[in-house]
This record gives C-alpha cells, sequence and structure tokens, in this order.
C-alpha cells in the first residue's frame, strides 16, 4: 500500500523524537540555559504533534476508512494540533527569551550534541517527507515536510547558541547567544504554527 511508506516514516519520527526530548530535558535540569530550555518544549510540543499525525494517518489510511470528508475533517485536526502546539509554544518562548537573565549556564554539552544529531536526522526526514509527499501528495505527509524542514533551521540555531556557550560560557558574547538563541527558536515555532494553520494544505513541499 502506498500509505506504508508514510506510516512507517511517521513512526520512525516518533520513536527518534522521543530520546531528543528527553535528553534535552534532562540536560536542561544541570545546564539551566534558556536555550536549552526553549529547545526542550519546542521538542516536546512537536512530539505530542507528531503522534497525533502518526494515529491520524493510520486511521485515515486504513482499509476501512473510505469516507473522503471524514478523511479530511482528521487530517484537518492533525494540522490544527500541529500548529496550535507550535504556536502556544512560541508564544511562550518568546517571553522566556525576554524575561531570561544572564548567569551561569551549566553543562549545556547534552543540549548542543541533540541539536547536531537533529540537524542530521531532521534534514534526513525533511528530504523523506518531501519525497514521499510527491509521490503520493497527503497533507499530514507535507505540513511534516515543512515541520522537518523547519526543525533542521532550528537546530542549526540551536546548536551555534550552545556550541557559543561551551566554547566561552561566561562571556557575554555567550550569553547574547543563549538569549537571541531562544529567540530564533520562539519566532519559529510561531511562524510555523500560523503556516500550518492558515497555509495552504495542497502546496507540495
Amino acid at each position: 500500500m502506498k500509505s506504508k511508506p508514510g506510516e512507517r516514516t511517521l513512526l520512525a519520527s516518533v520513536i527518534l523524537s522521543t530520546p531528543g526530548a528527553v535528553v534535552v530535558g534532562v540536560g536542561y535540569v544541570f545546564g539551566r540555559s534558556s536555550t536549552q530550555f526553549a529547545d526542550f518544549v519546542r521538542r516536546a510540543a512537536e512530539l505530542v504533534a507528531i503522534v497525533v499525525s502518526w494515529i491520524i494517518f493510520r486511521v485515515t489510511n486504513s482499509d476501512g476508512v473510505e469516507d473522503a470528508a471524514k478523511k479530511a475533517k482528521l487530517e484537518c485536526v492533525a494540522n490544527l494540533c500541529v500548529g496550535a502546539a507550535m504556536c502556544l509554544s512560541g508564544i511562550i518562548m518568546f517571553f522566556i527569551a525576554i524575561l531570561s537573565q544572564s548567569g551561569e549556564s551549566g553543562n549545556v554539552v547534552p543540549g548542543l550534541v541533540i541539536a547536531i544529531l537533529g540537524v542530521i536526522v531532521n534534514s534526513w526526514f525533511w528530504l523523506r517527507y518531501r519525497r514521499l509527499n510527491k509521490i503520493a501528495p497527503n497533507i499530514i505527509l507535507g505540513v511534516q515536510s515543512r515541520l522537518y524542514r523547519a526543525k533542521s533551521f532550528v537546530d542549526v540555531c540551536v546548536a551555534a547558541a550552545l556550541a557559543a556557550i561551551v566554547v566561552a560560557p561566561a562571556s557575554s558574547a555567550a550569553v547574547f547567544m543563549d538569549i537571541a538563541g531562544s529567540a530564533v527558536v520562539s519566532v519559529y515555532l510561531f511562524v510555523t504554527g500560523v503556516t500550518t494553520i492558515f497555509g495552504k494544505r495542497d502546496v507540495l513541499v
């Protein structure tokens, strides 16, 4: 079935996204970096949205579901969940970036490692979803393609911010990069959420 590759890819996204959120969350407990916390909230929100997308994709592509209107409604619910999660997290992160205070950031290496791995893995998922969506156009796969393209970009920004903290933790540049990293994550979350909710769902990515 054409839906099987998409379903397997979504399941792989869920499996590979879970450790990243957990590791970054644990890393924040020891690191206390605002960028790392922003990254944790971002990953947690994305994980929830991906799980919802996977479940709805399975339902809408099962052999027993043939109602086109029902499929469209469920796919719309999946996109709204993704968009709402991104927008809400973006707003929260915006205020964290503004209100965050400078201080010792602690160990941010776990977050840095996850961010670097995220660039590689998310770039692969972006290309994979784009290919699957071109072969068999699907609303959920199209949204996941845009999501992972943005995730790859944000992981680059997060990695740069955390790398600055590792190289020069006490410098003003590190503090600036940390706050700027949080701001970039917040803008990404909000813009991606708005695009997902109001953007053209039939656009192939």
